[in-house]
């Protein structure tokens, strides 16, 4: 039976501790001595993990600040020394698996439970981020005293990228209703390190809960994707998803995927689009998707589909849920298609039109929209009748007249009300 994140924390805890333990009592002669030090700092993490040392006008670095506020600092270091013990693959992939979980385990611990300043706030979600990022990139430099060849190297860093991201621990519980969540990492860091994703932050908060509604229990497992064009390309989300659209004991009954959307609004996606369209911006390594309004492109590994796909959420009940004052709901039927035989982009406010191309789904032509296409196209593939779309949440957004600190009121109380907002969006899809 699955253990709710405030028993399971010191569960997972004690696994940690014994392989720690194990590894920095292996005989010298099958064991490089606990260290920091079998690291070469000379390769180059990618363009993500590059804004490691990036601060706000030439300032400190703001993902230090970030990790050190939020006590991820502390598992960073001891991923770094548990590595430098490593005797060989085994423990090493071993190693990777149960520390990515960790990892997420701790983020999702922290994001329910009360922190007291100077620590940043529980439900603040760029801790986690960070975090991973920084372990991916000692993954990435990592130079063991054993062979680790390109394809074992890459094999540990995605192990470590599917068990921090609640991919590998998205069990659900006998006897309950299974909800299943997602959330993003932050994005667009270029135009500000400092920014947090509050999809991310719903996600964290909500991973692990049990729901009573109308007198049934619901369960609540998460999943944070990345906000990179190759992941998807490699089929993360599918791999996430899939195995709670096959029947048996984790079938959910409802996948609502999330992200970060427009200033004050919760948007219910209807229409998704299989395409991708967004020229203005990169993904968190600067790549570009491919495609323009004008001429969309498919992901090479898109499964066969249809043009547009229709979310299956209950939107007319979610639609009422009681939001925080400042933000509204809003049931979104706008869509950019090319029409059939034509070749310019025109935008349709109620949904498309038969044999159109999909420009940008109602969520856009991004990776929102396309997080959301992959879902339903999961559900239709695999279980028709299941629950599923994709809700916006409102941008999270600072003070105006903070330029440079980490955090402020405005930001805290702005993501709050946002976390509490799809709280209740989810809850009002349970009737």
């Amino acid at each position: 039976m699955r253990l709710r994140p405030s028993s399971l924390l010191p569960a997972v805890l004690a696994g940690a501790l014994a392989l720690t333990s194990a590894l920095t009592t292996v005989p010298a002669a099958t064991a490089a001595p606990p260290s920091t030090s079998c690291f070469d700092q000379s390769v180059t993490g990618t363009v993500e993990e590059q804004r490691l040392d990036n601060g706000v006008a030439g300032g400190p670095s703001v993902p230090a600040e970030i990790l050190a506020r939020s006590g991820f600092d502390r598992q960073v270091r001891l991923f770094s020394h548990l590595l430098c013990a490593v005797p060989n693959r085994a423990v090493a992939t071993t190693l990777v698996r149960v520390q990515g979980e960790l990892l997420w385990r701790t983020a999702t611990y922290r994001a329910q439970h009360p922190q007291t300043a100077p620590a940043l706030p529980s439900t603040d979600d760029r801790g986690l981020y960070w975090a991973r990022i920084s372990m991916a990139l000692a993954l990435r430099q990592w130079q063991p005293h054993f062979a680790l060849g390109t394809a074992d190297r890459a094999e540990l860093i995605r192990s470590f990228e599917y068990s921090s991201r609640g991919i590998t621990s998205s069990r659900f519980s006998p006897g309950v209703r299974k909800l299943l969540v997602t959330g993003f990492d932050p994005f667009t860091l270029d135009a500000d390190i400092r920014i947090g994703n509050p999809s991310g932050a719903n996600a964290l908060t909500l991973d692990g809960q049990r729901w009573t509604v109308n007198g049934k229990t619901y369960e609540i497992q998460t999943v944070m994707f990345p906000v990179r064009y190759t992941d998807f390309d490699e089929n993360m989300v599918e791999n996430a998803l899939a195995p709670h659209y096959r029947g048996g004991p984790q079938h959910a009954d409802l996948v609502m995927t999330a992200s970060q959307g427009r200033v004050g609004i919760f948007d219910l996606e209807v229409f998704n689009g299989r395409r991708r369209s967004v020229s203005s911006i990169g993904d968190n390594n600067n790549l570009w998707g491919g495609g323009t309004i004008y001429a969309p492109v498919v992901s090479p590994s898109m499964p066969p589909g249809p043009e547009w796909l229709t979310s299956s959420l209950p939107l007319a009940r979610m639609s009422g849920a009681t939001v925080p004052a400042q933000f509204r709901t809003r049931v979104n039927t706008s869509v950019l298609e090319i029409p059939a035989g034509e070749t310019l982009p025109v935008r349709r406010p109620d949904g498309p039109t038969p044999g159109s191309i999909a420009s940008e789904g109602t969520g856009g032509g991004y990776l929102s929209n396309e997080v959301a296409y992959r879902n339903t196209l999961q559900r239709d593939l695999l279980d028709p009748s299941m629950p599923a779309g994709h809700l916006h949440v409102p941008v999270l957004q600072f003070d105006p007249a903070n330029k440079t600190a980490i955090t402020d009121p405005t930001y805290e109380t702005n993501r709050d009300q946002i976390v509490q907002g799809a709280h209740a969006v989810l809850r009002a899809a349970l009737g």
